[in-house]
């Protein structure tokens, strides 16, 4: 490969990262992880109501990955 073949493919892999880390399949995915995992953890401790309850953190990441854009962007923009 040449130099300019690794350039390109490196960016090619660059723009892949950068897509899955902003892309709604992700953050829907890691939602439902958080979801059964803590489900999971109430029920074994056997907290009252683990399929409500585990809402609470799922909520919480999704309310996150709304945010972190805006302050990303203020972050930036003051650096």
């Amino acid at each position: 490969m040449t130099e300019i073949e690794n350039i390109q493919a490196r960016n090619k892999k660059v723009e892949e990262d950068k897509a899955w880390e902003v892309s709604k399949t992700r953050r829907i995915f890691i939602g439902v992880m958080t979801y059964s995992i803590v489900v999971f953890f109430l029920w074994s401790i056997k907290a009252p109501k683990p399929w409500i309850n585990a809402l609470v953190p799922t909520i919480g990441f999704f309310l996150s990955t709304l945010t972190l854009p805006y302050f990303k962007k203020f972050w930036l923009k003051y650096k």
